[in-house]
């Protein structure tokens, strides 16, 4: 078993004195793990820093094994952002939560090609780059069966004039639907319905609050990995220091 393909380091953690089991999402072999040989030492310590891009190369004697990587650095799109502790706690958040989210060794080419865009708008010091990661955030969701429906409201079927998230079918609803039941019901920041719209610090923080009830309901719930979660506040704790 033995294949090569272009990916970014989700996860790494020690194994034995020196070994590391790195997790990658990988383009063509979905999010993958492996043991690096050394992976812990100086020399691969920088390699496999949590968002780096790489290129891995894994081999094992049958499919159902751990089996071996061996990686190149690509971008260290870690060091990239090591500047700016909110763009690196975004970084850490997304590779959290995909480590979380998706299935072992199942491509999903789309994700893939969607954090490679996130990441790079982080690593380019892209002023919007909280709003994308937002967005982003509302893509996979979408991406892993659980997306929101922000195109009409739920009770009257109206475009204009939404507001608010139902928790429990994530559908929006209006000012006007919502108003007696508004305390139940999730905030919906417009920025997210309107692509023009420049999102305040506080609208930020509103839309990482929605997604984030949906990844805990859908995703976090029911994952191994209980990391993503502190990740994502973290984040939020950045963002509404900004």
């Amino acid at each position: 078993m033995d294949w090569q393909d272009q990916g970014f380091v989700l996860a790494a953690r020690r194994h034995g004195e020196s070994d590391a089991i790195l997790t990658v999402l990988t383009r063509e072999h979905g999010r993958h793990l492996g043991i690096v040989k050394g992976g812990t030492g100086r020399r691969q310590r920088a390699v496999v820093e949590v968002g780096n891009a790489v290129m891995a190369h894994w081999h094992a004697r049958l499919s159902e094994h751990l089996g071996r990587f061996q990686v190149e650095l690509g971008t260290p799109h870690a060091a990239l952002c090591m500047a700016d502790p909110a763009r690196l706690a975004a970084l850490s958040a997304a590779c959290a939560t995909l480590d979380a989210a998706l299935p072992e060794r199942e491509p999903h080419e789309d994700v893939f090609d969607d954090f490679a865009a996130l990441v790079e708008q982080l690593s380019r010091k892209a002023v919007d780059w909280p709003t994308q990661y937002v967005r982003w955030e509302a893509r996979l969701l979408s991406s892993l069966g659980f997306g929101l429906d922000l195109s009409q409201c739920a009770v009257t079927g109206e475009r204009e004039g939404l507001a608010y998230v139902s928790p429990k079918t994530g559908r929006a609803v209006t000012v006007e639907a919502g108003k007696l039941h508004k305390d139940r019901l999730l905030p919906l920041p417009s920025f997210l319905i309107q692509g023009h719209v420049k999102p305040s610090r506080d609208e930020l923080v509103a839309g990482l609050r929605l997604t984030g009830y949906f990844l805990d309901r859908h995703v976090f719930a029911h994952a191994i990995k209980p990391g993503a979660t502190e990740a994502r506040a973290r984040l939020i704790e950045r963002l509404a220091a900004k």
